[in-house]
Protein backbone atom coordinates (compact mmCIF):
# COMPACT_ATOMS: atom_id res chain seq x y z
CA UNK A 1 0.00 0.00 0.00
CA UNK A 2 1.35 3.43 -0.90
CA UNK A 3 1.62 6.19 1.69
CA UNK A 4 -0.88 8.54 0.07
CA UNK A 5 -3.94 6.27 0.32
CA UNK A 6 -3.07 5.52 3.94
CA UNK A 7 -3.05 9.22 4.81
CA UNK A 8 -6.26 9.78 2.91
CA UNK A 9 -8.05 6.95 4.71
CA UNK A 10 -6.80 8.14 8.05
CA UNK A 11 -7.92 11.70 7.36
CA UNK A 12 -11.43 10.40 6.63
CA UNK A 13 -11.43 8.34 9.81
CA UNK A 14 -10.20 11.23 11.92
CA UNK A 15 -12.90 13.50 10.54
CA UNK A 16 -15.49 11.00 11.73
CA UNK A 17 -13.75 10.61 15.09
CA UNK A 18 -13.78 14.37 15.67
CA UNK A 19 -17.54 14.35 15.20
CA UNK A 20 -17.97 11.51 17.66
CA UNK A 21 -15.17 12.51 20.06
CA UNK A 22 -13.55 9.12 20.64
CA UNK A 23 -9.97 7.91 20.82
CA UNK A 24 -8.46 7.30 17.41
CA UNK A 25 -6.68 4.38 15.82
CA UNK A 26 -4.96 4.06 12.47
CA UNK A 27 -7.12 3.31 9.46
CA UNK A 28 -5.78 -0.25 9.30
CA UNK A 29 -6.04 -0.90 13.04
CA UNK A 30 -8.74 -3.10 14.59
CA UNK A 31 -10.05 -2.48 18.12
CA UNK A 32 -8.07 -5.52 19.26
CA UNK A 33 -4.87 -4.10 17.76
CA UNK A 34 -5.55 -0.76 19.43
CA UNK A 35 -5.92 -2.53 22.78
CA UNK A 36 -2.63 -4.36 22.23
CA UNK A 37 -0.76 -1.23 21.10
CA UNK A 38 -1.87 0.77 24.14
CA UNK A 39 -1.57 -2.10 26.63
CA UNK A 40 1.81 -1.04 28.10
CA UNK A 41 0.58 2.53 28.65
CA UNK A 42 -2.70 1.48 30.28
CA UNK A 43 -0.87 -0.90 32.59
CA UNK A 44 1.83 1.66 33.46
CA UNK A 45 -0.65 4.07 35.09
CA UNK A 46 2.19 6.32 36.38
CA UNK A 47 4.78 8.38 34.52
CA UNK A 48 7.20 11.27 34.97
CA UNK A 49 6.83 14.55 33.07
CA UNK A 50 10.00 16.65 32.74
CA UNK A 51 9.92 20.32 31.69
CA UNK A 52 13.52 21.39 31.09
CA UNK A 53 14.92 24.20 29.00
CA UNK A 54 16.79 27.50 29.08
CA UNK A 55 13.91 29.05 31.04
CA UNK A 56 15.54 27.28 34.01
CA UNK A 57 18.29 29.94 33.87
CA UNK A 58 16.12 32.90 35.01
CA UNK A 59 13.95 30.41 36.98
CA UNK A 60 11.28 33.07 37.49
CA UNK A 61 7.54 32.38 37.63
CA UNK A 62 6.29 35.99 37.54
CA UNK A 63 5.27 38.41 34.79
CA UNK A 64 6.11 42.10 34.40
CA UNK A 65 3.55 43.02 37.04
CA UNK A 66 4.85 40.47 39.52
CA UNK A 67 1.85 38.17 39.09
CA UNK A 68 2.50 34.44 39.43
CA UNK A 69 2.84 32.61 36.13
CA UNK A 70 4.48 29.39 34.92
CA UNK A 71 8.25 29.60 34.57
CA UNK A 72 8.55 27.91 31.17
CA UNK A 73 6.58 30.86 29.73
CA UNK A 74 9.29 33.31 30.82
CA UNK A 75 9.69 34.71 27.28
CA UNK A 76 5.98 35.51 27.16
CA UNK A 77 5.63 36.51 30.81
CA UNK A 78 8.32 39.16 30.48
CA UNK A 79 7.27 40.18 26.93
CA UNK A 80 10.81 39.68 25.65
CA UNK A 81 12.32 40.01 22.21
CA UNK A 82 13.83 36.88 20.67
CA UNK A 83 17.38 38.28 20.65
CA UNK A 84 17.15 39.11 24.36
CA UNK A 85 15.80 35.69 25.31
CA UNK A 86 18.48 33.90 23.28
CA UNK A 87 21.14 35.02 25.77
CA UNK A 88 19.95 32.39 28.26
CA UNK A 89 21.26 29.66 25.94
CA UNK A 90 24.83 30.82 26.48
CA UNK A 91 24.26 30.64 30.25
CA UNK A 92 22.78 27.14 30.20
CA UNK A 93 25.40 24.60 31.27
CA UNK A 94 23.82 21.67 33.21
CA UNK A 95 27.10 20.04 34.23
CA UNK A 96 25.39 18.17 37.10
CA UNK A 97 23.00 16.35 34.77
CA UNK A 98 23.12 12.59 35.31
CA UNK A 99 20.76 10.52 33.16
CA UNK A 100 21.21 7.40 35.26
CA UNK A 101 20.23 9.24 38.44
CA UNK A 102 17.14 10.83 36.83
CA UNK A 103 15.84 7.54 35.45
CA UNK A 104 16.57 5.73 38.70
CA UNK A 105 14.53 8.27 40.68
CA UNK A 106 11.59 7.79 38.30
CA UNK A 107 11.87 4.01 38.56
CA UNK A 108 12.16 4.05 42.35
CA UNK A 109 9.00 6.18 42.51
CA UNK A 110 7.08 3.46 40.68
CA UNK A 111 6.94 5.33 37.38
CA UNK A 112 6.96 3.29 34.18
CA UNK A 113 7.61 5.98 31.55
CA UNK A 114 9.24 9.40 31.14
CA UNK A 115 7.95 12.23 28.91
CA UNK A 116 10.47 15.06 28.45
CA UNK A 117 10.33 18.36 26.56
CA UNK A 118 12.24 18.04 23.30
CA UNK A 119 11.16 21.63 22.56
CA UNK A 120 8.85 23.96 24.46
CA UNK A 121 7.02 27.06 23.22
CA UNK A 122 10.24 29.11 23.33
CA UNK A 123 11.54 27.06 20.38
CA UNK A 124 14.77 26.00 22.10
CA UNK A 125 15.64 22.40 21.23
CA UNK A 126 16.85 20.14 24.02
CA UNK A 127 18.15 17.65 21.45
CA UNK A 128 20.72 17.58 18.65
CA UNK A 129 18.61 18.90 15.80
CA UNK A 130 20.37 19.47 12.48
CA UNK A 131 17.61 21.84 11.31
CA UNK A 132 18.50 24.76 13.60
CA UNK A 133 21.42 26.07 15.62
CA UNK A 134 19.07 26.91 18.48
CA UNK A 135 19.85 23.71 20.36
CA UNK A 136 21.52 22.55 23.55
CA UNK A 137 24.34 21.04 21.49
CA UNK A 138 25.12 24.09 19.34
CA UNK A 139 24.04 27.10 21.40
CA UNK A 140 25.17 26.23 24.94
CA UNK A 141 28.49 25.48 26.66
CA UNK A 142 27.12 22.01 27.53
CA UNK A 143 27.54 20.65 23.96
CA UNK A 144 25.86 17.33 24.85
CA UNK A 145 22.52 15.78 23.90
CA UNK A 146 20.84 14.92 27.23
CA UNK A 147 17.88 13.30 25.49
CA UNK A 148 20.19 10.80 23.79
CA UNK A 149 21.65 9.94 27.19
CA UNK A 150 18.20 9.63 28.75
CA UNK A 151 16.95 7.42 25.92
CA UNK A 152 19.86 5.02 26.40
CA UNK A 153 19.45 4.99 30.20
CA UNK A 154 15.71 4.37 29.98
CA UNK A 155 16.36 1.30 27.83
CA UNK A 156 18.89 0.01 30.37
CA UNK A 157 16.49 0.45 33.30
CA UNK A 158 13.30 -0.72 31.59
CA UNK A 159 11.56 2.66 31.45
CA UNK A 160 9.64 3.71 28.31
CA UNK A 161 11.08 6.92 26.82
CA UNK A 162 8.68 9.53 25.38
CA UNK A 163 8.83 13.02 23.87
CA UNK A 164 6.86 16.19 24.52
CA UNK A 165 7.00 18.51 21.49
CA UNK A 166 5.50 21.99 21.26
CA UNK A 167 3.72 22.99 18.08
CA UNK A 168 3.86 26.62 19.13
CA UNK A 169 7.32 28.13 18.51
CA UNK A 170 8.02 31.73 19.54
CA UNK A 171 11.52 31.63 18.03
CA UNK A 172 10.98 30.27 14.52
CA UNK A 173 10.40 33.03 11.91
CA UNK A 174 7.69 31.03 10.11
CA UNK A 175 5.51 30.28 13.12
CA UNK A 176 2.37 32.41 13.32
CA UNK A 177 1.08 34.28 15.14
CA UNK A 178 3.60 36.68 16.68
CA UNK A 179 3.39 37.72 20.32
CA UNK A 180 1.56 41.10 20.47
CA UNK A 181 4.68 42.99 21.62
CA UNK A 182 6.68 41.58 18.67
CA UNK A 183 4.46 42.70 15.81
CA UNK A 184 6.53 45.81 15.13
CA UNK A 185 9.95 44.40 16.04
CA UNK A 186 9.52 41.06 14.20
CA UNK A 187 7.16 41.50 11.23
CA UNK A 188 5.38 38.43 9.96
CA UNK A 189 5.06 39.46 6.30
CA UNK A 190 7.30 36.66 5.05
CA UNK A 191 6.19 34.03 7.57
CA UNK A 192 4.68 30.83 6.21
CA UNK A 193 2.91 28.43 8.58
CA UNK A 194 3.04 25.59 6.03
CA UNK A 195 6.81 26.01 5.81
CA UNK A 196 6.91 25.84 9.61
CA UNK A 197 4.90 22.60 9.65
CA UNK A 198 7.44 21.13 7.23
CA UNK A 199 10.19 22.18 9.65
CA UNK A 200 8.29 20.58 12.53
CA UNK A 201 7.92 17.35 10.55
CA UNK A 202 11.66 17.39 9.95
CA UNK A 203 12.32 17.67 13.67
CA UNK A 204 9.80 14.95 14.44
CA UNK A 205 11.64 12.70 11.99
CA UNK A 206 14.88 13.38 13.89
CA UNK A 207 13.25 12.55 17.20
CA UNK A 208 11.64 9.38 15.89
CA UNK A 209 14.64 8.00 14.00
CA UNK A 210 17.64 8.93 16.19
CA UNK A 211 16.52 7.94 19.70
CA UNK A 212 15.25 4.38 19.41
CA UNK A 213 11.68 3.28 20.17
CA UNK A 214 9.53 6.14 21.51
CA UNK A 215 6.42 5.32 23.54
CA UNK A 216 4.48 8.60 23.28
CA UNK A 217 4.54 11.76 21.19
CA UNK A 218 3.01 14.32 23.56
CA UNK A 219 1.98 17.42 21.57
CA UNK A 220 1.24 20.80 23.15
CA UNK A 221 0.67 24.39 22.07
CA UNK A 222 -1.74 23.67 19.23
CA UNK A 223 -4.58 25.90 20.36
CA UNK A 224 -3.75 28.88 18.11
CA UNK A 225 -4.68 26.95 14.95
CA UNK A 226 -7.18 24.43 13.65
CA UNK A 227 -6.31 20.81 12.88
CA UNK A 228 -6.54 21.68 9.20
CA UNK A 229 -4.09 24.59 9.49
CA UNK A 230 -1.69 22.39 11.45
CA UNK A 231 -2.09 19.54 8.92
CA UNK A 232 -2.57 17.34 11.96
CA UNK A 233 -3.96 14.27 10.16
CA UNK A 234 -0.97 14.34 7.83
CA UNK A 235 1.50 14.91 10.69
CA UNK A 236 0.05 12.10 12.80
CA UNK A 237 0.13 9.68 9.88
CA UNK A 238 3.76 10.69 9.26
CA UNK A 239 4.60 9.98 12.90
CA UNK A 240 3.00 6.54 12.70
CA UNK A 241 4.85 5.75 9.47
CA UNK A 242 8.11 6.20 11.43
CA UNK A 243 7.03 4.46 14.66
CA UNK A 244 3.75 2.54 14.19
CA UNK A 245 3.33 1.48 17.86
CA UNK A 246 3.60 5.05 19.22
CA UNK A 247 0.79 6.74 21.18
CA UNK A 248 -0.16 10.33 20.28
CA UNK A 249 -2.12 12.66 22.55
CA UNK A 250 -4.96 15.01 21.60
CA UNK A 251 -3.24 18.39 21.65
CA UNK A 252 -2.79 18.93 17.92
CA UNK A 253 -6.56 19.35 17.73
CA UNK A 254 -7.36 15.70 16.89
CA UNK A 255 -8.57 13.12 19.42
CA UNK A 256 -5.93 10.48 18.58
CA UNK A 257 -5.07 8.01 21.36
CA UNK A 258 -5.70 9.80 24.67
CA UNK A 259 -6.98 12.99 26.30
CA UNK A 260 -4.89 15.18 28.60
CA UNK A 261 -6.66 16.85 31.54
CA UNK A 262 -4.22 19.33 33.08
CA UNK A 263 -3.74 19.98 36.81
CA UNK A 264 -6.89 18.11 37.84
CA UNK A 265 -8.29 14.60 37.90
CA UNK A 266 -11.69 14.30 36.19
CA UNK A 267 -14.60 13.98 38.58
CA UNK A 268 -15.53 10.60 37.16
CA UNK A 269 -14.29 7.92 34.78
CA UNK A 270 -14.24 8.76 31.10
CA UNK A 271 -16.48 7.00 28.61
CA UNK A 272 -15.51 3.36 28.09
CA UNK A 273 -12.69 3.11 25.55
CA UNK A 274 -11.64 6.73 25.97
CA UNK A 275 -8.05 6.82 27.24
CA UNK A 276 -6.86 9.74 29.35
CA UNK A 277 -3.94 10.96 31.42
CA UNK A 278 -3.86 13.71 34.03
CA UNK A 279 -0.67 15.78 33.98
CA UNK A 280 0.14 17.69 37.16
CA UNK A 281 2.89 19.77 38.76
CA UNK A 282 4.31 19.22 42.24
CA UNK A 283 4.09 22.94 42.93
CA UNK A 284 2.41 25.54 40.66
CA UNK A 285 4.79 25.69 37.70
CA UNK A 286 6.11 23.20 35.16
CA UNK A 287 9.58 24.65 34.63
CA UNK A 288 11.94 25.26 37.53
CA UNK A 289 11.28 28.47 39.48
CA UNK A 290 13.02 29.66 42.62
CA UNK A 291 10.01 31.80 43.57
CA UNK A 292 7.43 29.00 43.49
CA UNK A 293 7.38 27.35 46.90
CA UNK A 294 3.75 26.21 46.91
CA UNK A 295 4.54 22.51 47.00
CA UNK A 296 1.83 19.87 47.19
CA UNK A 297 2.33 17.34 49.97
CA UNK A 298 3.42 13.79 49.22
CA UNK A 299 0.08 12.57 50.60
CA UNK A 300 -1.79 14.80 48.14
CA UNK A 301 0.25 13.52 45.18
CA UNK A 302 -0.22 9.88 46.19
CA UNK A 303 -3.97 10.44 46.40
CA UNK A 304 -3.99 12.11 42.96
CA UNK A 305 -2.27 9.02 41.56
CA UNK A 306 -4.84 6.79 43.25
CA UNK A 307 -7.69 9.03 42.05
CA UNK A 308 -6.48 8.73 38.44
CA UNK A 309 -6.07 4.96 38.57
CA UNK A 310 -9.41 4.56 40.34
CA UNK A 311 -11.11 6.29 37.42
CA UNK A 312 -9.22 4.34 34.75
CA UNK A 313 -6.64 7.01 33.86
CA UNK A 314 -2.90 7.59 34.01
CA UNK A 315 -1.03 10.12 36.18
CA UNK A 316 1.89 12.08 34.70
CA UNK A 317 3.69 13.90 37.50
CA UNK A 318 6.05 16.74 36.59
CA UNK A 319 9.57 17.63 37.66
CA UNK A 320 11.24 20.88 36.61
CA UNK A 321 15.04 20.42 36.76
CA UNK A 322 17.42 23.30 37.53
CA UNK A 323 19.74 24.95 35.00
CA UNK A 324 22.55 22.91 36.57
CA UNK A 325 20.79 19.67 35.65
CA UNK A 326 19.45 18.55 39.01
CA UNK A 327 15.99 17.78 40.34
CA UNK A 328 14.98 20.27 43.06
CA UNK A 329 15.33 18.76 46.56
CA UNK A 330 11.58 19.23 47.16
CA UNK A 331 10.86 17.06 44.10
CA UNK A 332 13.36 14.43 45.19
CA UNK A 333 11.75 14.29 48.63
CA UNK A 334 8.28 13.77 47.16
CA UNK A 335 9.43 11.17 44.64
CA UNK A 336 11.03 9.20 47.47
CA UNK A 337 7.84 9.34 49.57
CA UNK A 338 5.70 8.21 46.64
CA UNK A 339 8.21 5.43 45.92
CA UNK A 340 8.04 4.22 49.51
CA UNK A 341 4.24 3.98 49.27
CA UNK A 342 4.39 2.35 45.82
CA UNK A 343 6.91 -0.27 46.94
CA UNK A 344 4.25 -1.67 49.27
CA UNK A 345 1.08 -0.79 47.37
CA UNK A 346 2.12 -0.59 43.72
CA UNK A 347 0.18 -3.69 42.72
CA UNK A 348 -3.02 -1.77 43.48
CA UNK A 349 -2.03 0.81 40.81
CA UNK A 350 -0.05 -0.93 38.05
CA UNK A 351 -2.07 -2.97 35.52
CA UNK A 352 -5.36 -2.16 37.25
CA UNK A 353 -8.62 -0.93 35.80
CA UNK A 354 -11.07 1.55 37.26
CA UNK A 355 -13.10 0.69 40.33
CA UNK A 356 -16.61 -0.74 39.86
CA UNK A 357 -18.40 1.72 42.18
CA UNK A 358 -20.11 4.93 41.11
CA UNK A 359 -19.81 6.37 44.60
CA UNK A 360 -18.05 4.98 47.67
CA UNK A 361 -19.37 5.37 51.20
CA UNK A 362 -15.88 6.25 52.50
CA UNK A 363 -13.18 8.78 51.60
CA UNK A 364 -11.10 6.89 49.06
CA UNK A 365 -11.04 5.07 45.72
CA UNK A 366 -11.10 1.53 44.34
CA UNK A 367 -9.20 -0.25 41.58
CA UNK A 368 -9.71 -3.68 40.01
CA UNK A 369 -7.37 -6.37 38.69
CA UNK A 370 -9.27 -9.42 37.48
CA UNK A 371 -10.85 -11.05 40.54
CA UNK A 372 -9.08 -8.70 42.96
CA UNK A 373 -10.58 -5.48 44.27
CA UNK A 374 -8.37 -2.89 45.96
CA UNK A 375 -9.87 -0.33 48.34
CA UNK A 376 -7.74 2.78 48.90
CA UNK A 377 -8.86 4.35 52.17
CA UNK A 378 -7.65 7.94 52.56
CA UNK A 379 -9.00 8.34 56.08
CA UNK A 380 -10.34 5.44 58.09
CA UNK A 381 -14.00 6.16 58.95
CA UNK A 382 -14.78 6.57 62.62
CA UNK A 383 -17.85 4.37 62.23
CA UNK A 384 -15.79 1.69 60.46
CA UNK A 385 -15.13 0.86 56.81
CA UNK A 386 -18.26 -0.17 54.91
CA UNK A 387 -18.73 -1.05 51.25
CA UNK A 388 -22.21 -0.86 49.75
CA UNK A 389 -23.35 -2.81 46.72
CA UNK A 390 -20.64 -5.47 46.22
CA UNK A 391 -22.47 -8.69 45.33
CA UNK A 392 -19.50 -10.93 44.47
CA UNK A 393 -18.39 -13.32 47.22
CA UNK A 394 -15.21 -12.31 49.07
CA UNK A 395 -12.67 -15.12 49.38
CA UNK A 396 -10.16 -13.21 51.56
CA UNK A 397 -9.39 -9.71 52.82
CA UNK A 398 -6.05 -8.30 53.93
CA UNK A 399 -4.12 -5.05 54.29
CA UNK A 400 -1.42 -4.79 51.62
CA UNK A 401 1.00 -3.12 54.02
CA UNK A 402 1.90 -5.89 56.47
CA UNK A 403 -0.46 -8.52 55.05
CA UNK A 404 -2.79 -8.51 58.09
CA UNK A 405 -5.93 -10.60 57.52
CA UNK A 406 -9.17 -8.69 58.06
CA UNK A 407 -12.67 -9.74 59.11
CA UNK A 408 -15.73 -9.22 56.91
CA UNK A 409 -19.27 -8.96 58.24
CA UNK A 410 -22.33 -8.63 56.02
CA UNK A 411 -25.59 -6.69 56.50
CA UNK A 412 -28.11 -4.92 54.28
CA UNK A 413 -29.37 -1.37 53.85
CA UNK A 414 -32.62 -0.19 52.28
CA UNK A 415 -32.70 2.84 49.97
CA UNK A 416 -36.02 3.91 48.43
CA UNK A 417 -37.48 0.52 49.24
CA UNK A 418 -34.64 -1.43 47.61
CA UNK A 419 -32.20 -3.59 49.62
CA UNK A 420 -28.47 -3.39 48.96
CA UNK A 421 -25.66 -5.49 50.53
CA UNK A 422 -23.31 -3.75 52.96
CA UNK A 423 -19.93 -5.23 53.91
CA UNK A 424 -18.08 -4.07 57.03
CA UNK A 425 -14.29 -4.56 57.03
CA UNK A 426 -12.27 -4.65 60.25
CA UNK A 427 -9.62 -2.00 60.87
CA UNK A 428 -5.99 -3.04 60.33
CA UNK A 429 -3.48 -2.21 63.03
CA UNK A 430 -1.26 -0.33 60.56
CA UNK A 431 -2.77 2.68 58.79
CA UNK A 432 -1.05 4.81 56.14
CA UNK A 433 -1.55 8.61 56.34
CA UNK A 434 -1.79 8.85 52.54
CA UNK A 435 -3.89 5.76 51.81
CA UNK A 436 -4.34 2.36 53.44
CA UNK A 437 -4.93 -0.30 50.79
CA UNK A 438 -7.24 -3.24 51.45
CA UNK A 439 -7.02 -6.20 49.08
CA UNK A 440 -10.24 -8.15 48.56
CA UNK A 441 -9.83 -11.43 46.68
CA UNK A 442 -13.17 -12.35 45.11
CA UNK A 443 -14.78 -15.45 43.68
CA UNK A 444 -15.06 -13.67 40.32
CA UNK A 445 -14.86 -10.21 38.75
CA UNK A 446 -16.61 -7.65 40.98
CA UNK A 447 -20.33 -7.20 40.41
CA UNK A 448 -21.86 -4.11 42.02
CA UNK A 449 -25.47 -3.09 42.57
CA UNK A 450 -25.57 0.21 44.45
CA UNK A 451 -28.02 3.06 45.14
CA UNK A 452 -28.33 5.66 42.42
CA UNK A 453 -26.29 8.82 43.18
CA UNK A 454 -28.39 11.94 43.68
CA UNK A 455 -27.56 15.66 43.57
CA UNK A 456 -28.34 17.55 46.76
CA UNK A 457 -28.76 21.27 47.33
CA UNK A 458 -25.84 23.64 47.90
CA UNK A 459 -25.81 25.77 51.06
CA UNK A 460 -27.61 28.58 49.19
CA UNK A 461 -30.38 26.20 48.07
CA UNK A 462 -29.18 26.00 44.46
CA UNK A 463 -28.50 22.76 42.56
CA UNK A 464 -25.37 22.45 40.42
CA UNK A 465 -25.65 19.63 37.90
CA UNK A 466 -22.11 18.96 36.70
CA UNK A 467 -21.09 17.15 33.53
CA UNK A 468 -19.20 14.60 35.61
CA UNK A 469 -22.34 13.60 37.51
CA UNK A 470 -24.65 13.18 34.53
CA UNK A 471 -26.09 9.91 33.30
CA UNK A 472 -25.51 9.82 29.54
CA UNK A 473 -27.99 7.99 27.32
CA UNK A 474 -27.17 7.26 23.68
CA UNK A 475 -24.37 6.43 21.26
CA UNK A 476 -22.42 9.65 20.66
CA UNK A 477 -22.56 12.02 23.65
CA UNK A 478 -19.82 11.38 26.18
CA UNK A 479 -18.03 12.84 29.17
CA UNK A 480 -14.80 14.50 28.05
CA UNK A 481 -11.96 16.59 29.45
CA UNK A 482 -9.81 19.09 27.56
CA UNK A 483 -7.03 20.86 29.38
CA UNK A 484 -8.61 22.54 32.41
CA UNK A 485 -12.27 21.86 31.57
CA UNK A 486 -14.72 18.96 31.52
CA UNK A 487 -17.98 18.70 29.61
CA UNK A 488 -20.41 16.43 27.79
CA UNK A 489 -19.31 16.64 24.18
CA UNK A 490 -19.44 14.86 20.80
CA UNK A 491 -23.21 15.32 20.96
CA UNK A 492 -23.96 14.50 17.33
CA UNK A 493 -27.17 12.46 17.61
CA UNK A 494 -30.47 14.13 18.62
CA UNK A 495 -31.62 10.82 20.13
CA UNK A 496 -28.96 11.17 22.84
CA UNK A 497 -29.79 12.90 26.12
CA UNK A 498 -28.38 13.37 29.61
CA UNK A 499 -30.09 13.24 33.02
CA UNK A 500 -29.42 14.02 36.66
CA UNK A 501 -31.37 12.78 39.67
CA UNK A 502 -32.01 15.46 42.30
CA UNK A 503 -33.12 15.02 45.87
CA UNK A 504 -35.36 18.09 46.29
CA UNK A 505 -36.06 18.34 49.98
CA UNK A 506 -39.74 18.55 51.07
CA UNK A 507 -39.32 22.03 52.55
CA UNK A 508 -38.47 23.27 49.07
CA UNK A 509 -41.75 22.02 47.64
CA UNK A 510 -43.31 24.30 45.03
CA UNK A 511 -40.27 26.58 45.03
CA UNK A 512 -39.40 28.39 41.80
CA UNK A 513 -35.95 28.25 40.20
CA UNK A 514 -34.12 30.04 37.43
CA UNK A 515 -32.51 27.53 35.05
CA UNK A 516 -28.99 28.35 33.80
CA UNK A 517 -27.17 26.27 31.17
CA UNK A 518 -23.40 26.62 30.73
CA UNK A 519 -21.90 25.37 27.46
CA UNK A 520 -19.57 26.11 24.56
CA UNK A 521 -19.93 25.66 20.81
CA UNK A 522 -17.81 26.49 17.78
CA UNK A 523 -19.24 28.98 15.29
CA UNK A 524 -19.83 26.35 12.59
CA UNK A 525 -22.16 24.43 14.94
CA UNK A 526 -24.18 27.42 16.13
CA UNK A 527 -27.94 27.17 15.80
CA UNK A 528 -28.71 23.75 17.21
CA UNK A 529 -31.68 23.75 19.59
CA UNK A 530 -32.10 22.03 22.95
CA UNK A 531 -34.52 21.74 25.83
CA UNK A 532 -34.39 21.26 29.59
CA UNK A 533 -37.14 19.10 31.04
CA UNK A 534 -37.73 19.15 34.81
CA UNK A 535 -40.65 18.73 37.20
CA UNK A 536 -43.18 18.45 34.39
CA UNK A 537 -42.06 21.65 32.62
CA UNK A 538 -39.90 22.23 29.56
CA UNK A 539 -37.67 25.21 28.70
CA UNK A 540 -36.16 25.65 25.23
CA UNK A 541 -32.92 27.20 24.07
CA UNK A 542 -30.79 27.78 20.97
CA UNK A 543 -27.04 27.09 20.95
CA UNK A 544 -24.95 30.22 20.40
CA UNK A 545 -21.27 30.18 19.47
CA UNK A 546 -18.42 30.84 21.91
CA UNK A 547 -14.86 32.03 21.06
CA UNK A 548 -13.40 28.55 21.67
CA UNK A 549 -14.36 25.12 22.97
CA UNK A 550 -12.87 26.04 26.36
CA UNK A 551 -14.72 29.38 26.58
CA UNK A 552 -18.17 28.88 28.08
CA UNK A 553 -21.30 30.99 28.04
CA UNK A 554 -24.07 30.79 30.63
CA UNK A 555 -27.59 31.19 29.32
CA UNK A 556 -30.68 31.77 31.48
CA UNK A 557 -33.46 29.74 29.89
CA UNK A 558 -36.28 30.84 32.17
CA UNK A 559 -38.06 29.81 35.35
CA UNK A 560 -39.84 26.69 36.53
CA UNK A 561 -41.31 25.24 39.69
CA UNK A 562 -40.13 22.05 41.41
CA UNK A 563 -41.92 20.00 44.02
CA UNK A 564 -40.17 18.12 46.81
CA UNK A 565 -38.78 14.60 46.56
CA UNK A 566 -36.65 12.81 44.00
CA UNK A 567 -36.79 14.47 40.58
CA UNK A 568 -35.05 13.89 37.24
CA UNK A 569 -33.75 16.74 35.08
CA UNK A 570 -33.04 15.98 31.43
CA UNK A 571 -31.25 17.93 28.69
CA UNK A 572 -32.14 16.93 25.15
CA UNK A 573 -31.04 18.13 21.74
CA UNK A 574 -34.12 18.80 19.64
CA UNK A 575 -32.34 19.78 16.42
CA UNK A 576 -28.71 19.52 15.29
CA UNK A 577 -27.56 22.04 12.72
CA UNK A 578 -24.12 21.01 11.43
CA UNK A 579 -22.33 18.75 13.86
CA UNK A 580 -21.82 18.26 17.62
CA UNK A 581 -24.57 20.39 19.14
CA UNK A 582 -22.65 21.76 22.13
CA UNK A 583 -20.21 20.97 24.90
CA UNK A 584 -22.37 21.01 28.04
CA UNK A 585 -20.46 21.99 31.18
CA UNK A 586 -23.28 22.23 33.73
CA UNK A 587 -26.90 23.12 34.50
CA UNK A 588 -27.70 25.22 37.55
CA UNK A 589 -31.00 25.73 39.34
CA UNK A 590 -31.02 29.00 41.27
CA UNK A 591 -33.85 29.46 43.81
CA UNK A 592 -35.87 32.64 43.48
CA UNK A 593 -36.57 34.73 46.58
Amino acid sequence: MTKLPRISLRAILLTLLIAFGVSAMSAEETPEQFEQRTKWWREARFGMFIHWGIYAVPADATDLEGKHRVAEWYFSNKQMQVKDYEKFAAQFNPVRFNAKRWVQMAKDAGMKYIVITSKHHDGFCMFDSKLTDYTIVRATPFKRDPLKELAEECRKQGITFCFYHSIMDWHHPDYLSRRPWEKDTRPADDADLNRYINYMKGQLKELLTNYGPIGVLWFDGGWEHSAEELRSAEVNAFIRSLQPPILINNRNRLPEDFSTPEQFVPAKSMTVGHLWETCMTMNDTWGYATNDTNWKSSETLIRKLIDSAGKGGNFLLNVGPTAEGEFPPESIERLAAIGKWMKVNGESIHATTKGPFRRLSFDGRATTKGKTLYLHVFKWPGEGLKVTGLKTKIVSARALDGGESLRITSTNTTVDGVEFPVLAISKPQKLDPAATVIELRLAGPPVVDEPEPVVTAETDGSYILKAAEADIHGATAQYEVSGLHDYIGAWANPADYVTWTLNVSPQDAARRYTVEVTYSSLAQYEGSSFEVEFAGATLEGTVMSTPATNRYRTEKLGELEARGGRQTLAVRITQIKNGPAMSLHQVRLVPLP
